[in-house]
């Protein structure tokens, strides 16, 4: 993606290496799914070997990241959607 002259720079490099509507959508999907893969659930089930096994992050730390990640990619997605800014960047390809 080319930076135009009204994109913000956090927009910029938010999406500095996707070019379409659709790999940015890819990428919140994934950011959204590592977000909820990162709630400790070994927590708040004790008593269990497969969650500790399956979910082995036990603490907050990984989903204090990815929440303010997440958000920042979907409003990077709405600037863009906003702006026009994907049919500007597709016409130039």
């Amino acid at each position: 993606m080319e930076k135009t002259d009204k994109m913000p720079i956090w927009v910029f490099l938010a999406f500095s290496s996707i070019n379409t509507r659709k790999g940015a959508l890819i990428l919140i999907g994934s950011c959204l799914l590592f977000t909820l893969y990162c709630i400790p659930f070994s927590l708040f089930i004790q008593n269990s070997e497969l969650i500790k096994t399956l979910f082995v992050i036990d603490d907050w730390s990984w989903l204090t990241m990815m929440i303010p990640i997440t958000l920042w990619y979907w409003l990077s997605l709405k600037w863009m959607d906003n702006n026009a800014a994907w049919e500007s960047n597709n016409s130039k390809a």
